[in-house]
């Protein structure tokens, strides 16, 4: 792909994550804050290798980068699903950092979230670390490090806005579940 055509994407992309990240701007204590570098991290990666995501189809590395890649659509997609369906969004929940679906009312414990507390940031990290398989670089390294960091960073904080917010029915939730892979971590 041509170089200013990555550059073009990657701004038009960036303009939306900034818009989305508005509201933690304005807090960067929220958790919307370290999410707005990861994914900003993430697109870089993405941009950096997509001239080898069909590059030596059959070879362990695509393989490998192309399961962890169908494992972070599934996370994305269901953890996406279930907030919906059963995280009872209300707008009356005042938080600017907070994007719409992300104001839940309920605390959702079934389905992925039964096992791991962040589906959706575990998908992140799984399409970063699915992105830099395909072709490796110390940019790539770094870019995928910092995808890692900001979506920890991410989920951490989060915990600390659900803790505040759920009180002790979050904390006997983290108890029985961990943050991005079941019975790992």
């Amino acid at each position: 792909m041509i170089p200013y055509l990555k550059l073009i994407i990657f701004l038009i992309i960036s303009a939306g994550c900034v818009y989305a990240s508005w509201g933690s701007f304005k807090n960067i204590r929220s958790h919307g804050f370290p999410r707005f570098f990861g994914w900003e991290a993430i697109l870089a990666l993405i941009l950096l290798n997509i001239d080898f995501w069909f590059h030596d189809p059959f070879s362990l590395r695509q393989i490998a980068s192309w399961v962890i890649l169908f494992v972070s659509a599934y996370g994305a997609i269901h953890g996406l699903i279930l907030f919906k369906l059963l995280g009872k969004a209300d707008s009356e929940r005042v938080d600017p950092a907070l994007l719409n679906f992300e104001k839940t009312t309920a605390l959702i414990t079934t389905g992925p979230y039964r096992f791991i507390r962040h589906p959706m940031y575990g998908s992140l990290l799984f399409l970063a670390w699915g992105a830099f398989l395909k072709q490796f670089s110390y940019l790539g390294l770094a870019l995928v490090l910092v995808a890692t960091v900001s979506m920890i960073m991410t989920a951490k904080r989060e915990e600390a806005e659900n803790i505040a917010y759920f009180g002790d029915a979050y904390i006997a939730y983290m108890k029985t579940s961990k943050m991005f892979a079941p019975f790992l971590f």
